[in-house]
């Protein structure tokens, strides 16, 4: 059953919390999901926050940690000791997310709660994942594998596997190996069960070999990639030798998919770092300030494409009409544009598809469009019977600008991607302001020629 936090349950919490009463906010949270525990404390001011983080133990307390938003989460770490951090919070998690905790801590910190670890393997798993760089398959995945030798029979497989299953979780699939822990196959529950013709059948008779998986080198997007294009839920992590050292589920893949989403999201609206609405005015600032400055100046130069057409607007005001008109389309086209190409080089399905014939397949698409916009403002402005010359400025202007944003919005997130630069950046300002400026550019050079022709 979902849970809704509604801002009476919300002020009913806060009092609880001012008066003391423990045996009603554990009556609250007692049978939630860590999830909806974690947007509760969300939603607190960060004294609030502390104290029912405080009030919960072990795994749960654990759990909804993880689940924390990133900047409380490091609120509530700062909070808390060494020895609360190892003993409270890092025994009962799995390896790649005590791996992210960790990355949050101080380096000071970080060696403190490293030698408060009792468990030896638990403390060379998570150091070893704080030596992958962000972003790659090593630092997203966790050591949480169950193992079994392809030269085993199915009787001691299923003995090791009850063994190793008590330090698990939860189990996604059984990996087989050789002896020298390098990757063989994965073994489906199904086939270890029905597949068997008894208990002395070897593993290796029985396993799948054809297993798809990742280096530690390999880059988050290409695993998101990989999963998605495959339909896997874990995916197994190797070494340049084949040797398994980890997996990656599903929810850890979610959480880059998230983040990737939300970073080609605020690159497309000009904000050019990881910001959200509780950071300071003045980081808030430096994120936008840079793309503002692009806009900025873009509407200076448009500024002066029309001053430099500023006896033609004396002579003919009526063209002023039109010039948002024509600004607004090919702003509104580019991004169109640029969003249908970004999205298809994110979802990597464009990957091989050749420039030119993806420049085509706009050019048409363009085509039709820019006609029938081109139609719809000549018939209106013979309805509003506008001059001669001025009707057919507009419609010939629009046709043209419609046709060159689209090959804007196409070009420039695809030369972006051809030279490692985020093609997000296509769908924002940037081309917004590059098609305006042209858009006003040739609306005056029409104009100017339509003008000679019908004086």
């Amino acid at each position: 059953m979902s849970f809704e936090l509604t801002k009476p349950v919300l002020e009913a919490l806060r009092a609880d919390v001012a008066e003391g009463r423990d045996s009603a906010i554990h009556a609250l949270i007692r049978d939630l999901h860590p999830a909806d525990i974690a947007m509760v404390i969300d939603r607190l001011p960060l004294d609030e926050a502390v104290y029912v983080y405080r009030l919960m133990e072990g795994e749960a307390a654990a759990e909804v940690l993880i689940e924390l938003d990133e900047d409380l989460r490091d609120e509530l770490l700062n909070s808390l000791t060494s020895k609360e951090i190892a003993e409270d919070v890092l025994e009962h998690i799995d390896s790649d997310d005590a791996a992210d905790v960790m990355a949050d801590l101080s380096e000071d910190k970080r060696r403190e709660v490293i030698a408060l670890l009792e468990d030896q393997e638990q403390r060379e798993d998570i150091q070893e994942l704080l030596t992958y760089e962000e972003g790659t398959a090593g630092a997203l995945m966790g050591k949480e594998v169950i193992t079994v030798r392809a030269e085993w029979s199915v009787a001691r497989a299923i003995v090791d596997m009850r063994r190793q299953a008590h330090e698990i979780e939860h189990i996604y699939t059984i990996y087989v190996v050789d002896k020298d822990d390098r990757l063989y196959g994965i073994l489906p529950l199904k086939d270890l069960l029905f597949s068997a013709e008894s208990t002395r059948t070897l593993i290796k008779h029985i396993c799948e070999t054809d297993a798809i998986s990742v280096t530690v080198e390999t880059e988050a997007e290409e695993v998101v990639h990989r999963m998605k294009k495959y339909d896997v839920v874990v995916l197994p992590v190797v070494d340049a030798t084949n040797v398994l050292l980890g997996r990656i589920t599903f929810d850890d893949v979610m959480d880059v998919m998230s983040e990737e989403a939300t970073e080609d999201y605020q690159l497309a609206s000009g904000i050019s770092e990881d910001v959200d609405a509780t950071d300071s005015p003045i980081v808030q600032m430096r994120a936008r300030l840079p793309w503002l400055l692009i806009g900025l100046a873009g509407g200076i130069l448009s500024s002066r494409i029309i001053a430099q057409y500023e006896d033609q607007l004396r002579i003919v005001p009526e063209m002023a009409f039109f010039m948002p008109l024509i600004a607004a389309t090919a702003g509104n086209v580019g991004v169109q544009s640029s969003a249908i190409v970004v999205q298809g080089l994110a979802a990597g399905n464009m990957q091989s598809v050749n420039m030119i014939a993806r420049m085509w397949k706009e050019l048409r698409v363009a085509l039709l469009s820019a006609t029938v916009c081109g139609l719809i403002i000549f018939l209106i402005n013979l309805g509003l019977q506008q001059e001669q010359a001025l009707t057919y400025t507009v419609s010939i202007a629009l046709f043209t600008v419609i046709l060159s944003a689209a090959m804007f919005g196409t070009v420039i997130p695809l030369a972006m991607d051809r030279f490692d630069v985020d093609p997000a950046l296509a769908t924002g300002p940037f081309v917004t302001t590059l098609n305006d400026i042209f858009g006003l550019l040739t609306y005056f050079t029409v104009g100017h020629f339509m003008y000679g022709l019908f004086p």
